[in-house]
């Protein structure tokens, strides 16, 4: 598996838990920012793991049960809306990975994150920008945050429905906007930053 060549690397340098970590979410008007971690089994990789953007819903969900079912390890973590504006996006997308590595049971003796931004972290780690492209463990961590994020904001639209989140997902689309500029902003917007959600509209 052409994917899986960093980790076979690694594995010949003696490592042995590599746990690949991607976050979804950063860009997004509304709800959490999620992140996910696998350590994958060398023996055991489900067929067809990619880059989340590049599958269809039936796939990622199918990949997400697999994964879950023959990782070694794997978890999904997040920060919601009140650590994003404490701490601003970017820190809180990577402390949602540090929870991945953190969790009881993960044990990561190396680390591939996607992206450019390096966590706090005393394991060893590489950051593979477009890394959920060429690497299998973070392209499983993007299948698993995806679909997580997706179903938790499919949740909330429930009692939103006027935002459209089931079909956005709290991503920042025009008719997104004009309900902001209809209804107000909720508590799951992120309302700091260049979003500039805090001076147009008034709390719902």
């Amino acid at each position: 598996m052409h994917m899986f060549t960093i980790e076979s690397t690694l594995l010949a340098e003696g490592y042995q838990r590599i746990m690949g970590l991607d976050e979804v979410g950063r860009g997004c008007l509304a709800g959490p920012v999620v992140a996910a971690g696998v350590i994958l089994d060398p023996a055991n990789i489900p067929d067809g793991i990619n880059d989340s953007k590049l599958l269809t819903h039936k796939q990622r969900f199918s990949l997400a049960h697999q994964i879950k079912a023959t990782a070694i390890h794997w978890s999904i973590m997040h920060c919601e809306v009140p650590e994003i504006l404490e701490l601003n996006i970017l820190w809180a997308s990577l402390k949602a990975m540090q929870k991945c590595e953190m969790e009881e049971g993960a044990n990561p003796d190396y680390l591939l994150v996607d992206g450019n931004r390096y966590i706090p972290t005393l394991t060893p780690v590489t950051c593979l920008v477009k890394g959920d492209s060429r690497s299998a463990s973070i392209a499983a961590a993007s299948i698993l945050a995806k679909v997580y994020r997706d179903e938790y904001m499919a949740k909330l639209h429930a009692a939103y429905p006027e935002f459209n989140w089931l079909s956005n997902v709290g991503y920042p689309t025009k008719l997104h906007y004009q309900a902001l500029a209809e209804f107000g902003y909720t508590r799951h917007h992120r309302t700091g930053f260049r979003l500039n959600t805090d001076k147009m509209y008034q709390e719902k």
